[in-house]
């Protein structure tokens, strides 16, 4: 049922004085995010022997392996995208709440039916509709902080709430890596079915999670004719539309190449060494913790920085970091020890600066189009990255991965030039 909506209050200045609405729609949103990162990597741990099994392939070196892997992913990023955009629609027409209870049962539904697939497209297709949910998730869930949370504490929100991602990542590595102690090879799949899981948390949303005041005043003011997604390119908002995406598409594009590749690199390189087959799978798992566990120690970094120079110089450091340590790590050939224990962590540090679009890119939109404008900027660079991950992918030699990861240096590089000209006020201070 919806409230009524009242007139602002004083924002809290610490934690004894939040609302119980403020700490609902802060749960909902940071187990969302955790949820989201769980179900995405759950396929990037166990992509190469999945495929190998769906195709009935000898090898991991089957050209076919590596082809229909880049496929699969690309499909997931596109979906993504499209999921963005229309989740975002519907968080500005619906509410945020709604929205957001709709993104993780689709997720959830479809992630658990990926272990049902018997052919590499029946796989492509769950894993392109759960994007869908993924990819609206995230817009929604940011809006609903944003509009609800003190506008002073965005920084640190942006690191909690991003900490979400990475914990799920987390737990998603450690699943995969419990799960092979107790499945044999070629029983991959069902590590899907964990991504049920978070289905049960759509009614918890549904019961509790109240729509913000914000998007409640925003819908009264204008008799629910809410503007469309057309407005994004229209008067002021298209600049704001452009620079923000084209920074998010190079920037995503370069952290989801690596996301996807660096696992793939790494395994190849034990394989090269002739570590056993289940060891490599706990091994490249340890690796991906690590990574996103210096991750979550870049969130807060990168909220430091912010607090203290504002989110653009933030985010240019932070993405200038990202491209050296991707261009020091693949520029010349390393063994799996000095990826795994010190470049690759050091290039999941500087992932932080993702960890800041969250706060800073809602209220660059005005209330009716924040789900709709953060969802399509943030999101369309899904596109790029899925395009990156196919061409970049194909073009590199069968089972060499390391050319392909050294083009997201160059990337993220470009991603932290892009950044300069990215807008500094908000809509709020706009209106303020």
């Amino acid at each position: 049922m919806t409230s009524t909506p009242s007139a602002p209050t004083r924002e809290a200045t610490h934690l004894r004085e939040l609302s119980p609405q403020q700490w609902k729609s802060g749960i909902a949103a940071w187990l969302g995010w955790l949820f989201d990162g769980l179900e995405l990597h759950l396929y990037t741990l166990v992509a190469t022997p999945l495929v190998v099994q769906l195709l009935h392939a000898t090898s991991a070196a089957d050209p076919a392996v590596k082809e229909k892997s880049a496929y699969i992913q690309a499909a997931f990023l596109v979906g993504w995208a499209i999921g963005g955009a229309f989740f975002g629609i519907l968080g500005d027409r619906l509410g945020r709440s709604r929205a957001l209870a709709l993104t993780v049962l689709t997720y959830a539904v479809c992630t658990g039916l990926c272990s049902l697939a018997q052919t590499w497209w029946q796989l492509m297709f769950f894993r392109f509709v759960a994007a869908l949910g993924i990819g609206g998730e995230w817009a929604v869930g940011a809006s609903l902080l944003a509009e609800t949370w003190p506008r002073a504490w965005r920084p640190w929100i942006s690191a909690v709430l991003q900490t979400g991602v990475n914990v799920g990542i987390l737990l998603g590595a450690v699943v995969v890596g419990v799960l092979t102690l107790f499945l044999p090879p070629g029983s991959e799949r069902w590590v899907f079915l964990v991504g049920v899981l978070p289905a049960l948390l759509v009614f918890w949303i549904r019961r509790h999670v109240p729509e913000p005041e914000a998007w409640q005043r925003a819908e009264a003011a204008v008799a629910h004719h809410n503007p469309g997604a057309a407005e994004l390119f229209r008067g002021a908002i298209l600049s704001t539309t452009l620079r923000t995406t084209l920074v998010c598409a190079l920037s995503l594009s370069a952290w989801w190449m690596f996301m996807f590749w660096h696992p793939q690199h790494l395994r190849r390189l034990l394989v090269t060494a002739g570590t056993p087959a289940g060891e490599i799978t706990r091994l490249v798992s340890a690796a991906f913790f690590l990574v996103n566990l210096l991750a979550i120690v870049g969130n807060f970094a990168a909220g430091w920085l912010a607090r203290r120079l504002g989110n653009r110089p933030a985010i240019v450091l932070m993405f200038v970091g990202l491209g050296i340590g991707m261009v020091g790590a693949f520029g010349v050939a390393r063994d799996f020890n000095a990826l795994a224990w010190f470049w690759c962590p050091l290039i999941g540090f500087f992932s932080g600066a993702f960890g800041l679009f969250t706060m800073y890119m809602p209220p660059l939109f005005p209330t009716l189009l924040r789900t709709t404008g953060a969802g399509f900027c943030y999101n369309i660079g899904r596109v790029a990255a899925a395009v990156g991950s196919v061409v970049f992918g194909l073009l590199a030699p069968v089972g060499d991965f390391r050319g392909a990861l050294l083009w997201t240096g160059g990337l993220a590089l470009a991603a932290a030039a892009s950044s300069l000209w990215l807008p500094v006020r908000t809509y709020e201070d706009e209106v303020t």
